[in-house]
């Protein structure tokens, strides 16, 4: 991993294959027994953990963009499930909470994506959980290190898929 020569040497496409495989259930789960994606649950967990937070803040938090954080909160305001509260005396400030209905899908959905992450990290002994506990932690401040230091000088352009640019 530290000469990567081939695709599979990659850390982020190895986390990413990761992610894949062992997300699926969790998918499956939110989608077909409750109805919310993904990145719906993900907001929901964060306010859950974290209480009212800005627009702003809380796509932060959520490692999602102000606009898929907008459309996931409106979509989750629409179910019922969150509030957008505007700051009195500036309609431009607001907070999103979760509503009694949040909470308790929240509390209702968590106990069972713990239960797929424990059978997840269950072939790992508790020194192996630790070691890679640490190691996460090490690869996550690096990874913001990084964010913060290359590639400032251009934008991804999403929608595009950065196909505009042709490259010779």
């Amino acid at each position: 991993m530290r000469q990567p020569t081939s695709l599979d040497d990659l850390l982020n496409y190895r986390l990413l294959r990761l992610h894949a495989y062992s997300g699926a259930p969790v998918v499956r789960l939110l989608e077909g027994r409750y109805g919310i994606a993904r990145r719906e649950w993900r907001l929901l967990a964060v306010l859950a953990a974290q209480g009212p937070l800005s627009p702003s803040a809380l796509a932060e938090a959520a490692q999602l963009d102000r606009p898929r954080t907008s459309r996931a909160t409106g979509v989750l305001a629409a179910k019922g499930l969150l509030s957008r509260q505007v700051q009195a005396g500036d309609a431009r400030r607001a907070m999103v909470a979760l509503t009694e209905a949040g909470k308790r899908l929240h509390d209702e959905i968590f106990p069972q994506v713990a239960a797929v992450n424990a059978q997840l990290v269950a072939v790992l002994h508790d020194a192996q959980v630790a070691v890679l506990d640490q190691a996460l932690t090490q690869l996550t401040e690096q990874a913001r290190r990084l964010n913060a230091e290359l590639a400032q000088d251009v934008r991804a352009d999403r929608r595009a898929g950065g196909s505009r640019r042709v490259r010779p």
